[in-house]
């Protein structure tokens, strides 16, 4: 995480201005949080050499020598798995298709400015998530951050619609954040029914996904929200769900609540392969950042994000990953 660490501290050392004693502060608690999640790591490919054979989370152990053969047994066994391309696509022509409204000055940079370096860059996260599952299991992918405001959900539109654009992959979309949802708006969906709806059996799975024709991907809306979000998510049928719409898509992105204060992201992650963890410029505080981090289960920390870089002239919307583990 050494290239948010440096944004991060470049954001800190701006807001304490010439004050040497906040800025050593926020150089030191920043690489707190840098080395302990390194040490994490660390400690996690230590258990995995010495029990080959299980890792405690179902995944195979990566090591340099081996990787390539460890890619090929993967790659067999999900191909054994996989249903066949016309119980596929019989399944993908259940779900009705609907003809979302892009506007202009929306933030899906990789619908609406293709050509730009935010739309580059999420082409970019895209290959590098590809690449990362040549060595590990990665379908499904939880976008988060520590608190509201931080820009999770459109990254996770944008993170989608890249994975989608002339790919061939069949990309869901899943709103995961019940509380707050945002992004049946960002597509101008108005109140489509979706997971709520399916969770409490009110809708079937047909009623409650979609496919967007100008995006090219499929979406899961939250519907509308119960009184007690937690509870629903809680129930036994998200796995299910989760597990019959992995039969289905090649990637499944989750848009999830913030980590801080809420439980419901935790749900999430259990039914996950790897964590996005979206940070801002500006917002993200060194408290929330390091309790943020601390929360996640580093088994599955795939990579940090930094979102409102002032490096490049696109100053209000700019997304630099960093390197993956």
């Amino acid at each position: 995480m050494s290239q948010i660490f440096d944004a991060l501290l470049r954001s800190e050392t701006e807001r304490a201005g010439n004050n040497p004693i906040v800025q050593a502060e926020a150089t030191e608690l920043l690489r707190h949080v840098e080395s302990q999640t390194a040490a994490n790591r660390a400690c996690v490919a230590l258990l995995d050499r010495h029990d080959p054979e299980n890792d405690g989370a179902g995944n195979m152990p990566f090591d340099k020598e081996t990787a390539p053969a460890a890619a090929d047994t993967f790659d067999q066994s999900a191909t054994a798995q996989r249903p066949s391309y016309d119980e596929r696509s019989n399944a993908l022509n259940q779900f009705q298709s609907l003809s979302a409204t892009i506007s202009p000055n929306s933030r899906l940079v990789s619908l609406t400015d293709k050509e730009s370096a935010p739309a580059e860059a999420f082409r970019l996260l895209g290959v590098r998530l590809r690449d990362l599952r040549q060595t590990r299991p990665l379908k499904k992918v939880l976008i988060t951050s520590s608190t509201p405001q931080e820009g999770k959900s459109t990254m996770a539109a944008n993170l989608a619609c890249a994975l989608s654009h002339n790919s061939g992959e069949r990309v869901l979309l899943v709103e995961g954040d019940l509380r707050k949802p945002s992004l049946a708006q960002m597509f101008e969906l108005g109140h489509a029914p979706g997971i709520c709806e399916w969770l409490q059996g009110a809708n079937d799975l047909r009623a409650s996904v979609y496919h967007l024709k100008e995006a090219d991907l499929w979406i899961l809306p939250a519907g509308r929200g119960p009184a007690d979000p937690l509870r629903l998510l809680q129930s036994a049928r998200l796995p299910l769900l989760m597990d019959e719409l992995s039969k289905t898509f090649d990637w499944i992105i989750v848009d999830s609540p913030p980590i801080l204060p809420l439980a419901d992201t935790s749900v999430w992650t259990r039914m996950i392969d790897g964590i996005l963890f979206v940070t801002r410029r500006g917002i993200t505080e060194k408290k929330q950042l390091v309790a943020g981090v601390n929360a996640l289960d580093s088994r599955k920390l795939i990579g940090a994000l930094l979102n409102c870089s002032k490096s490049t002239v696109y100053s209000n919307y700019y997304y630099k990953s960093s390197s993956v583990a």
